[in-house]
């Protein structure tokens, strides 16, 4: 099994953040330390099936000492996130949704640390959740 340092980060007004420095432009988010780590380990694997969709190769794992020994990411609290074998298949679909929506969506994930697919994502498993 293959690990990616993820680094949590919170702020006193905000949820626990975590980004991937070895994955520019991964970064997700949960209103729980729990839900930040489940968050991160869903968006690891939606990420990284991404860049093999676009014929990409996948980047090695930096060690921990490398990540650590850029003074930016020393704010950060490093965690191992697990690239898990047995994750659901990641399937790329197309929705059709009003513009306004669309950006609602968008700026609010922006804003909490999430993409658009890990809070459509979320926001679905609620909903049935909520629903069972």
């Amino acid at each position: 099994m293959r690990h990616y340092i993820g680094l949590i980060h919170k702020d006193a007004d905000s949820d626990f953040g975590v980004s991937f420095p070895d994955l520019p432009g991964l970064v997700t988010a949960g209103t729980t330390l729990d839900e930040a780590r489940d968050m991160a380990e869903e968006a690891l694997a939606l990420h990284l099936e991404g860049i093999l969709e676009d014929g990409a190769s996948v980047p090695e794992p930096s060690s921990l000492e490398e990540i650590m020994a850029d003074p930016k990411n020393r704010s950060g609290v490093a965690i191992l996130v697990s690239v898990k074998d047995d994750q659901p298949k990641i399937v790329r679909v197309n929705v059709t949704l009003p513009g306004d929506v669309l950006e609602q969506i968008d700026k609010y994930a922006e804003t909490h640390g999430y993409t658009r697919s890990g809070l459509l994502a979320q926001a679905a498993k609620k909903l049935i959740a909520e629903a069972v």
